[in-house]
C-alpha cells in the first residue's frame, strides 16, 4: 500500500504564494507520473499539473506561467509553487500518484489541502 501526506495549504490573499507538497511512503518500487488535480465547490475534479518520472511536465491552461510542479525522486515527494494566486484557485487540492509497489500497480490519492484565495 502507499500512503501520501499532503502539506502546505492555507488561506492567502490575491496575488500570494503558497507551496503544496506531497511525499509517498510505503513499499514503493517506483513512481511514475505524480500530479496535483484540484475540486472547487460544486465542481469536477480537475488536472492541474503532472509531471513524469523523467521531468516531463503539463499543465492546464489556468496553472501555466504562475504554478510550478516538480519533485524530488530520492525523497518521492511532489511539489507545487503557486504563484499569483487568484480568488478562483480555491479549492482542495488533491496529490495523485501512479507507483509500483509490493500490490502492483496502483493510482493512489491524497486526502487534500485546502487552498483557500481571498480577494
Amino acid at each position: 500500500q502507499v500512503q501520501l501526506v499532503e502539506s502546505g495549504g492555507g488561506l492567502v490573499q490575491a496575488g500570494g504564494s503558497l507551496r503544496l507538497s506531497c511525499a509517498a511512503s510505503g513499499r514503493i518500487f517506483s513512481i511514475n507520473v505524480m500530479g496535483w488535480y484540484r475540486q472547487a465547490p460544486g465542481k469536477q475534479r480537475q488536472l492541474v499539473a503532472i509531471i513524469t518520472s523523467d521531468g516531463n511536465t503539463n499543465y492546464a491552461d489556468s496553472a501555466k506561467s504562475r504554478f510550478t510542479i516538480s519533485r524530488d525522486n530520492a525523497k518521492n515527494t511532489v511539489y507545487l509553487q503557486m504563484n499569483g494566486l487568484k480568488p478562483e484557485d480555491t479549492a482542495v487540492y488533491y496529490c495523485n500518484v501512479n507507483a509500483w509497489s509490493q500490490n502492483g500497480f496502483g493510482d493512489y490519492w491524497g486526502q487534500g489541502t485546502q487552498v483557500t484565495v481571498s480577494s
